[in-house]
């Protein structure tokens, strides 16, 4: 009986650990460079003690690992496991780019930050003879690209900064190599969830894009480029459709779809 009597406490007490792991977890995942354990503390309002036990935990599991000056950043583990995530929601999201590109009849991809970079990990080739079509698993800049600043545009200023070169490269002649004009275009893409691409990476190319997420945070960026000749008149038609698209697909992931 008296074992009995303790298991809701028990339970609750799980329930608790796992919520603070967790809390501990996002708050190393919003800073890359790692923390110390008296700054995680601070982040999580938990005593340092209680902060220290939960790391040593993590650390077992290889999902802490320990950095310089002292400080402990997220582990390799964890890296595992978000790569997991984003395989699932690449199969989630599947017949959605297919769906799309049927609808538009252009080719649609899906793309995640990778370190510093953008990497795609689906596409749905359009039909016509004349496309936009690059690899899937290639990788390519973020200031410059549709989906990438798409995504820039989600996360808080310092982490994009943090993820731009200090010189931002001119691939084209229209390429973006103020920072200034650069964070003005991010603003508005964060307003309105649609960033575009007009002949910055590639000439002749154009796209729109606009991100996904799910209920953990995973998030990735559906794009739609195509010829600069036929964007020019389809550019209102398809970012709206993909917004569209893309807050339906977040939802049904139990993500927020707000802007």
């Amino acid at each position: 009986m008296a074992v009995a009597a303790t298991e809701p406490a028990q339970r609750r007490n799980g329930v608790q650990l796992i919520a603070r792991a967790a809390s501990v977890l996002r708050a190393l995942a919003d800073h890359r460079a790692g923390l110390s354990l008296s700054e995680l503390a601070e982040a999580v309002e938990l005593p340092k003690s209680t902060v220290h036990r939960i790391v040593q935990a993590l650390e077992v599991e290889d999902l802490v690992t320990s950095a310089s000056a002292g400080k402990v950043r997220v582990g390799p583990g964890l890296a595992r496991l978000g790569a997991a995530s984003r395989g699932a929601l690449r199969d989630e999201l599947h017949p959605t780019l297919r769906q799309l590109s049927q609808e538009l009849g252009e080719t649609v991809d899906l793309a995640i930050l990778e370190g510093d970079n953008l990497r795609f990990i689906d596409q749905v080739a359009a039909p016509q003879r004349l496309r936009a079509v690059s690899a899937v698993g290639a990788t390519f800049p973020l200031h410059c690209t549709a989906n990438g600043k798409a995504l820039l545009a989600k996360l808080p200023r310092d982490e994009a900064a943090a993820l731009l070169p200090s010189r931002l490269r001119a691939f084209t002649p229209m390429t973006i190599t103020s920072r200034k004009r650069l964070w003005e275009e991010l603003d508005e893409v964060a307003a309105t969830g649609i960033a575009y691409d007009r002949e910055e990476h590639t000439e002749g190319i154009s796209a729109v894009g606009a991100v996904v997420g799910d209920a953990f945070g995973t998030m990735a960026a559906v794009s739609v480029p195509m010829p600069t000749q036929r964007f020019a008149g389809r550019e209102a038609e398809v970012a709206s459709r993909l917004r569209e698209v893309c807050a339906e697909a977040t939802r049904a992931l139990g993500g927020d779809p707000a802007y």
